[in-house]
């Protein structure tokens, strides 16, 4: 089992990855073992994890998560197998399947068939990675490279998708190494992402799944406090159906009640229970309005 956290860019620093490498060697100084790198608008995931794994030596590096859309998988791939050639072995490729509302307003377009498009993506990443070579014709994409595919160094790249519905979890298990789900509480993960995800991968013959739980966390004595920051910043996940589903099947009142939130040891605590519904890894992610310095949060992972 490993615990890893993400590494939040600080927008006052004067230079971004220069304050990410110096934070990711902060946290491996604690003791944390893998740190995770969430795509935005920004910076560049991929290229950020590949960079601190060359600029950290030993330290895992990984994407939690980048969105599908529009980046096509020969793209994906390419930058995935650099990123692993660069860590030396330590980068995972966490993928995200998108939300339509989100991307029409950045994109000016959105992408139907979720479930097709992730199927051809991830056929089109199992050939890179596991054979060097592709050549696929979809419904939604084409991957036939005139050139070379391989990275010498580049490969294996473990897999991970953000799924957490039936449909993506059945894919998932099928074709990537396991799920890296956002939002899903304990009751979730062992009453329907861990039997799911794994009845798809035994029926492929694939090995046992990785369940990766991303939860968000913040170490503080004030628990009320913490709870409501966390209730204004986890809302915007209440408007996309995906979270809903998730939500809704925890049984929780408000998505700040899926947050870990208070001293060290009651986090501690709460996070427990997801290795106790059988996630076989955690990720923690710190709430952007956290004040306090990130020590706090890297011990829990350490502690882990």
């Amino acid at each position: 089992m490993t615990t890893g956290v993400v590494l939040l860019p600080n927008p006052a620093a004067p230079n971004a990855v220069d304050d990410v490498i110096a934070a990711a060697r902060a946290a491996s100084a604690v003791v944390v073992r893998q740190v995770w790198f969430a795509q935005r608008f920004d910076l560049d995931a991929i290229t950020l994890a590949a960079v601190v794994g060359a600029a950290v030596p030993g330290l895992g590096v990984g994407t939690s998560v980048v969105p599908l859309n529009p980046r096509h998988p020969l793209i994906v791939a390419s930058l995935a197998q650099t990123a692993q050639a660069a860590s030396h072995g330590n980068f995972s490729l966490g993928l995200g399947l998108g939300a339509h509302e989100p991307e029409r307003v950045a994109f000016g377009q959105a992408w139907p068939d979720t479930i097709t498009r992730l199927r051809e993506h991830l056929t089109v990443l199992r050939s890179v990675f596991d054979t060097g070579a592709v050549h696929f014709h979809g419904r939604t994409l084409s991957a036939d490279p005139a050139w070379d595919v391989r990275v010498p160094g580049g490969a294996p790249v473990p897999v991970y998708v953000a799924a957490m519905g039936p449909r993506a979890l059945a894919v998932t298990g099928e074709l990537a190494d396991g799920t890296l789900p956002y939002l899903a509480g304990p009751r979730t993960i062992g009453d329907f992402i861990v039997p799911t995800i794994g009845k798809a991968a035994t029926d492929a013959g694939r090995p046992a799944p990785r369940v990766i739980a991303a939860v968000p966390v913040l170490v503080t004595d004030d628990v009320s406090a913490g709870r409501a920051i966390a209730a204004e910043e986890l809302d915007f996940y209440t408007t996309i159906p995906s979270y809903q589903n998730v939500i809704a099947r925890e049984g929780v009142d408000s998505v700040a009640e899926l947050a870990a939130v208070g001293p060290a040891r009651s986090v501690l605590r709460q996070l427990r229970a997801y290795l106790d519904a059988g996630a076989t890894d955690l990720v923690l992610s710190p709430l952007r309005s956290q004040d306090a310095p990130p020590q706090p949060l890297w011990e829990v992972a350490a502690a882990l």
